[in-house]
């Protein structure tokens, strides 16, 4: 439909002119508050101990979002809200991977403060607009569009009835609706979801950039936790934001000269490094698979297994092949990172747009595991296919993947049938049955549906249905506080079972990915160094986080002399790197010590807000077993010899002549006591109790003593 149609049926609600406040060493200090509902329009002060104490960004959304909700606040009330926010190094363009803005919400999965990364145009043109977040509220009658007029400094609420839902669809029109020529369409970013978010919990966000090169708009996902579903439930069809342009110093930074001389390092290392290493310019993540294989920490089968022998049909150089290769693939103006690969002139196959060429985000490793070895589908076309649809219908890969490797076990053990399915094969490998429930889905039909609501909400049903044993069911669902996990099999690093299960929002690898460090290169044998790791690297990533950073450039390729560093899993010079464009954007006193100390107040006052919500106690930290070992027989035999092995070094136990039945229960006391203890020595050096609860000294010491804080933490000490 042509765009002029489509803007004609267009209503106006709102339209609210500002007075536009320029960025000042990365801050504007002033909060868009918008009701979708009511359809006001105001602008918020931030306030001094915000900007303090919570930097920016996830801690921007984290303290706008206890504010505006109670603890009984549920994710479809007209309350619950969406924030965006930045942070004050986003939008820089000088250095690698400051792009990113963080959306916190209230989860339709976990019940609880969730929050997700995502790269693109908005959060920085939001900046650039005048703000350092978007806060939403409320619940409009009818889809509406809010456009942020970063030029003539308005902002409008339309209802928007014409516009696609689809995201790929849906972001092209509204691009080519708000730009008068081809050079204005990489002035906007567009925020939607799709046609699944309406049906399901696991909806996502799309946030777009404009690639030049392919003449394109092309999407980034902020994907956990179902907030593209809270989108659609406050009937929100997209978010467009658009400004004059991007260049030179817009941040207003103290020292551009330092900013623009650590960038030159990290570029140089780039182009003389990335072939050597991580080839991130020529396959993304998916440089990854091979290695995961290799070491046995591919999921497999619903991380039954760590490798698979068709894993090379699935591999980086399958994906190389597929990539376009040689155009500069960054999601921000400026990164060199160049990640963000594309499989370009993709015919689809299947459903609502079959025939039509598209271009396909991705797949990145997470998509290419989960939809891949997980579910036992090595088929590369299967995988773009699925990853098109899950991106333009609004739903998380990592969390379908997860969820559809669940099924397709629960199908393997006789849980689920074709009766129950609705005619479905959900055995492994069937990637025709695997589409048509994603297709079930974005109509809101059948079998779908279901699949849609995430591994807790079907595990609830299916017990409550009598179709399978609640123990198995608990076993091998991989989800932790309502979360399905991402793609990586941790039954051989309890570090890394850690850094899944002892997570504030649920088993992200964002927060810490320790495999190599535990397992492969054992450099943290004692619960002590697991305690520490586990400490450090969770704050050191809730700094990104923070302040506007993409995690890729900090350790996806290394200075040359970095093996020879005190501690080269911290890449100490380009901690240094950070260090210094902090001070250079904002002016404030800084070192590393003080990066941990600011993300461990924020960290801390999201631990708090979950124990606010009735959660961010131990038993929140459970994990599922099949986290931490082998849940049925099929698992333990095929890995016999490594687990009696370990039975007889490390619990004592002569597993000749017992049967499997008996090794395995032997096993599973021993690793669910060692993850135990793991809890208890983590607890100890984050400064909660044996509870999991922050301690009020510990709290105090940090300077998140703040007075709300303490009300809730009191009555667990």
């Amino acid at each position: 439909m042509d765009s002029n149609i489509i803007r004609d049926q267009h209503r106006l609600l709102k339209k609210w002119d500002y007075k536009w406040t320029p960025l000042d060493k990365g801050y504007t200090d002033k909060i868009l508050y918008i009701n979708v509902g009511t359809t006001e329009v105001r602008e918020k002060d931030v306030p001094p101990v915000m900007k303090e104490k919570f930097i920016g960004g996830k801690g921007y959304g984290l303290r706008l979002l206890w504010d505006a909700t109670t603890p009984s606040t549920k994710w479809d009330d007209p309350e619950n809200e969406i924030i965006i926010s930045s942070g004050p190094i986003g939008g820089i363009t000088q250095y690698s991977g400051s792009g990113k803005s963080l959306v916190v919400s209230i989860s339709p999965q976990t019940n609880s403060v969730i929050d997700s990364n995502v790269g693109g145009f908005f959060g920085p043109f939001l900046k650039f607009s005048g703000y350092d977040a978007l806060e939403l509220q409320g619940k409009a009658t009818s889809d509406v569009i809010v456009f942020i007029d970063g030029i003539n400094h308005s902002v409008e609420i339309f209802e928007a009835p014409a516009e696609a839902i689809d995201s790929h669809i849906l972001a092209e029109q509204l691009t080519e609706m708000f730009s008068d020529n081809e050079s204005e369409k990489k002035l906007i970013g567009v925020v939607s979801t799709g046609s699944a978010a309406e049906h399901s919990l696991i909806g996502m966000l799309n946030f777009s950039f404009y690639d030049p090169k392919r003449k394109k708009v092309r999407l980034k996902q902020a994907g956990r936790g179902g907030i593209g579903t809270v989108f659609r439930n406050k009937r929100i069809k997209a978010l467009v934001c658009k400004i004059p342009g991007v260049k030179g110093n817009l941040n207003n930074v103290v020292d551009l000269n330092a900013v623009m001389e650590r960038g030159r390092r990290f570029n140089r290392e780039m182009r003389e490094l990335d072939d050597k290493q991580c080839q991130m310019r020529q396959t993304g993540t998916a440089h990854l698979m091979e290695i995961m294989n290799d070491h046995d920490l591919l999921p497999v089968m619903n991380y039954k297994f760590g490798n698979h022998a068709d894993a090379f049909k699935i591999d980086s150089s399958v994906w190389k092949s597929h990539f376009t290769q040689n155009v500069p693939d960054g999601c921000w103006i400026g990164c060199n990172m160049s990640c963000s690969k594309a499989v370009d002139d993709y015919v689809v196959r299947t459903g609502p747009y079959k025939g039509r060429t598209v271009s396909v985000d991705g797949p990145e490793y997470e998509n290419a595991a989960g939809l891949g070895s997980n579910c036992a589908i090595f088929d590369p076309g299967y995988i773009i296919e699925t990853n098109f649809y899950c991106d333009t219908y609004g739903i998380c890969t990592i969390t379908w993947s997860t969820s559809t490797a669940f099924i397709m076990e629960c199908y393997q053990n006789g849980i689920l049938n074709l009766e129950r399915t609705g005619g479905l094969d959900l055995s492994f490998g069937n990637a025709e049955a695997a589409l048509e429930m994603l297709h079930q889905l974005a109509r809101g039909e059948g079998f779908g549906k279901i699949a849609g609501t995430g591994i807790r909400k079907m595990k609830e049903v299916f017990i409550s249905n009598g179709w399978g044993e609640a123990g198995f069911l608990n076993d091998i669902g991989m989800e932790n506080k309502g979360l399905e996990y991402s793609q990586y099999m941790p039954k051989e690093s309890l570090a890394q079972q850690g850094g899944f299960a002892l997570t504030n929002k649920g088993p992200q690898h964002d927060e810490a990915w320790l495999i190599f460090m535990d397992m492969v290169n054992n450099q943290i044998p004692t619960f002590e160094n697991k305690a520490e790791a586990l400490h450090y690297f969770p704050m050191f990533r809730t700094w990104f986080g923070l302040v506007g950073l993409c995690k890729l450039p900090w350790n996806d390729v290394e200075p040359e002399t970095n093996a020879l560093t005190d501690e080269p899993a911290k890449v100490p010079e380009h901690v240094d790197n950070y260090v210094t464009i902090y001070k250079a954007v904002t002016g404030r006193e800084f070192d590393k010590k003080r990066l941990i100390e600011d993300s461990e107040r924020v960290y801390n006052f999201q631990r708090v807000f979950n124990l606010r919500r009735g959660y961010g106690t131990r038993v929140h930290d459970r994990q599922p077993y099949r986290a931490a070992g082998p849940v049925t027989m099929e698992e333990y035999e095929s890995r016999a010899e490594r687990y009696d092995k370990q039975l007889k070094e490390k619990i004592g136990y002569d597993p000749e002549g017992k049967s499997t039945t008996e090794k395995m229960a032997v096993l599973r006391k021993y690793r669910e006591a060692q993850y135990e203890s793991l809890c208890d020595a983590v607890y100890l050096r984050r400064g909660w109790n044996n509870n999991g609860v922050p301690k009020i000294d510990f709290l105090r010491k940090i300077g998140m003593d703040l007075p709300e804080v303490i009300d809730v933490v009191k009555d667990f000490q």
